[in-house]
């Protein structure tokens, strides 16, 4: 058996069968983890009628869950890795749940002078309050899943592996989309509940089912796995502890401060930041954009059936972007050229008004764009950090780039109060992400950031 875990072949059925039975479970935590973090976006459609929302308040409860989600980022992921991932991961996803089900009642909780003192109604402030919690609740659960993916899958495996997982991120919306539109059109008035209230509580109990899943599906690392032989466990472990070994001879650190000292480690945060806050702007705002290209208003459904087709499209993206970065092993142009795309569709936007079809159009281009870009970033921290400092390098990374999720929301919530049109927050988010562009090139500049033949081929 000692020759049958060299060969190629035993080698990469090997990682088939993680694959197999790691990324599908995943996958779904992940779509139903990013609905009720964006399902907000159609509640808005109903929910700021009802509540008495401005476009202003709506943008910032948006946004403040990146707030929660900063802050507790990274010490949730540093704890993840001390505590095991099945527990850390159960537990994130079952109180995010309840926190998402909640919702329901953000108008029924009564703050007397705490609201008053913020300048808020008490329907504003407990959508803040849970927002903020929900990001808290959250915190952790993406950079976990990455951090454990780098447990089963060296670096040379891991962009496509990254991307397949990510497009949980488009199905979620693929598949959200239309499910949200419908429980809000046909389960509004049922029991005497609005419908974006039905939407809050049947799309946040299955969180709380998946997370009790979670204890009993996933294994903390290779070694703990029974479903792969003892042959099996012992070439995963090898091959991610010569990876490893690999990424420490080339100047990775291990600490969680090397993380800190390491400049790329902050450039990298920034390229994120510019990325994502393009993403979740166009995110939580685009039933809204596509409900104004001429959408009857309480046509929930359609809203949802066109919002397929730019993430549908992002879907079929991302996975080819991410195959192709690791067949050539090239990440530079991979990752700037992606944003540079989210550039132009950002940059449609500001011009094309309420036109249909060239709207669409430029959803499409931000979506492709932003998460074939997401898909293979995730592949540059994970190829020089090791250890503790992975966990604290890709969530801070993670945690610094989030932050665009507030910004953006906020940010054309606020233009749109101001001005009535959202032109010059597409005009600001296209400058940033273009910033983003050539941040990666000058942090790659002379080289092309490359996975070598020999780690493409497993050898270490």
């Amino acid at each position: 058996m000692a020759t049958q875990t060299l060969s190629p072949q035993f080698e990469e059925a090997t990682f088939k069968k993680v694959s197999a039975r790691l990324i599908p479970f995943l996958f779904i935590c992940y779509i139903v983890a990013f609905l009720d973090r964006v399902n907000v976006g159609f509640a808005k459609l109903q929910m700021s009628g009802d509540l008495k929302f401005s476009d202003a308040v709506y943008g910032f409860g948006a946004g403040i869950f990146f707030i929660g989600y900063f802050f507790f980022e990274v010490p949730s992921n540093v704890i993840m890795e001390k505590v095991g991932a099945k527990i850390w991961i159960a537990r994130i996803m079952i109180t995010w749940g309840l926190l998402s089900t909640a919702f329901m009642y953000t108008d029924a909780v009564h703050w007397g002078s705490v609201a008053v003192w913020f300048g808020c109604t008490d329907a504003e402030f407990t959508f803040y309050v849970l927002r903020f919690l929900l990001g808290v609740a959250e915190a952790g659960f993406f950079p976990g899943i990455i951090l454990y993916l780098t447990y089963w899958f060296p670096s040379a495996r891991r962009a496509k592996t990254v991307a397949l997982f990510m497009t949980a991120i488009a199905m979620a919306n693929v598949i959200g989309s239309p499910v949200s539109g419908a429980i809000m059109q046909y389960m509004d008035g049922l029991g005497g509940m609005a419908g974006w209230r039905w939407l809050f509580l049947v799309e946040g109990l299955p969180s709380v089912l998946i997370g009790v899943l979670v204890l009993v599906i996933l294994d903390d690392g290779p070694q703990k796995a029974k479903w792969l032989s003892q042959d099996e466990r012992d070439l995963v472990s090898r091959v991610v502890a010569a990876d490893n070994a690999a990424k420490s001879q080339g100047g990775g650190g291990h600490n969680m401060m090397d993380a800190f000292r390491d400049i790329r480690v902050w450039g990298l945060a920034f390229v994120y930041f510019s990325g994502v806050i393009g993403f979740y702007a166009v995110n939580f705002w685009m039933p809204t954009i596509i409900q104004e290209i001429g959408i009857d208003k309480k046509d929930f459904l359609k809203v949802g059936l066109l919002s397929m087709i730019p993430w549908g499209i992002a879907a079929v993206s991302m996975v080819l972007v991410g195959a192709s970065s690791d067949r050539t092993g090239e990440r530079k142009w991979h990752v700037a050229g992606s944003l540079f795309v989210a550039v132009i569709g950002l940059g449609m936007l500001a011009v094309v008004g309420h036109a249909p079809i060239p709207s669409m159009i430029a959803l499409t281009l931000v979506t492709s764009g932003i998460l074939s870009f997401v898909g293979t970033f995730w592949a540059l921290p994970t190829a020089f950090l090791t250890g503790t400092a992975a966990a604290a390098g890709i969530a801070w990374v993670n945690s610094v780039g989030n932050l665009g999720g507030h910004f953006g929301p906020d940010l054309i919530g606020r233009i749109r109060a101001a001005t009535n049109s959202s032109e010059w927050a597409f005009i600001t988010l296209a400058a940033i992400a273009m910033g983003g562009v050539l941040l990666t090139l000058y942090m790659a500049r002379g080289k092309s950031v490359k996975v070598s033949a020999e780690a493409r081929a497993g050898k270490h």
